[in-house]
């Protein structure tokens, strides 16, 4: 594995997934592969989860690790190709990603969607700059369009859970104050589309994601019938695609409740608005996986890390 940018980057999900279970077993067993090299994780937008994650996943494997919020610490970057710099951007992207490649081996970055341009989103500016720019691999912690450690780190969650040959997942929208982003949702419908599983999306109207990432999954604009029998529900909030970052609907009855839940297992990215996604009944109940969707974050990171270090050595 060069870089780790989509879930498509993944060769076979079922083998990695294993892999990276083998991995939990024994966290420690790989730390050579990091000897006398540094990983710098460059954060544009605020994290927790993935930030704690990817540093305890890259310790694991003895590397050295430098963090810097680019947002706040870093200069204003311009990307754009011949443009005079006469306004607000300090420094370009081309002078930017071959600095940080002097100072590490590889390059983890986090960079949200603006929701503002759907071109500029979808074109991964900031991800895709660093790649072109950058003569180290680059990973994803999260981007514009895609979150595929999360995506990675659910897969593994689900094969520890699962009981069945071909369990049903549903990933169901839910109502929240913000507008928010399309990238844990895309990486999860990608990753889902890669299991032998019956995978539907239910959504209100006018949440209908890219087309392109949700080809071959199926549709149903009805919750509850798209909940009957579930085994893992997964539930996350996105704006719309086609009337590009707006809250179309508010409905709060798409909360996932106890009652809808049935006997599924819950499953949710962190952070979560309690009573407003989820209600507490649900998140602070045994059905809930949370918590070990977190855990798994670590072996998601490091099993792509330890790929990246295989393939440098």
């Amino acid at each position: 594995m060069k870089h780790y940018i989509s879930i498509q980057d993944i060769d076979s999900l079922p083998n990695l997934v294993k892999e990276a279970r083998d991995l939990k077993a024994n966290a420690k067993a790989y730390k050579h592969l990091g000897e006398d090299k540094t990983i710098c994780l460059l954060f544009f937008n605020n994290s927790l989860r993935t930030r704690l994650s990817t540093q305890k996943a890259a310790m694991n494997l003895g590397l050295e690790v430098m963090v810097m919020n680019f947002g706040s610490e870093g200069w204003a970057l311009e990307y754009g190709d011949g443009t005079v710099m006469d306004q607000g951007t300090s420094e370009h992207i081309k002078e930017a990603a071959q600095v940080v490649s002097q100072f590490c081996d590889i390059v983890a970055i986090r960079a949200f969607a603006s929701l503002n341009d759907k071109e500029n989103d979808e074109a991964e500016l900031v991800l895709n700059g660093f790649k072109k720019y950058t003569t180290i691999p680059v990973v994803n912690m999260e981007s514009s369009v895609g979150h595929p450690l999360q995506a990675l780190a659910d897969a593994i969650t689900i094969a520890e859970q699962n009981t069945k040959p071909k369990p049903k997942v549903v990933l169901s929208w839910a109502p929240h104050p913000k507008a928010l982003p399309h990238a844990v949702a895309n990486s999860f419908a990608e990753m889902m589309l890669k299991q032998d599983a019956e995978f539907v999306i239910t959504h209100p109207v006018g949440y209908e994601l890219n087309p392109k990432i949700t080809k071959g999954a199926k549709i149903e604009y009805d919750q509850n019938k798209a909940l009957k029998d579930a085994d893992f529900v997964y539930v996350k909030n996105w704006s719309s695609y086609n009337d590009y970052g707006k809250v179309v609907n508010q409905d709060k009855n798409w909360m996932m409740t106890k009652e809808k839940l049935g006997t599924a297992k819950f499953m949710h990215c962190l952070p979560v608005r309690r009573n407003v996604v989820v209600e507490d009944a649900v998140l602070d109940s045994d059905q809930s996986l949370v918590i070990e969707q977190a855990n798994n974050r670590t072996y998601s990171a490091q099993i792509v890390l330890k790929k990246i270090l295989e393939n440098l050595h």
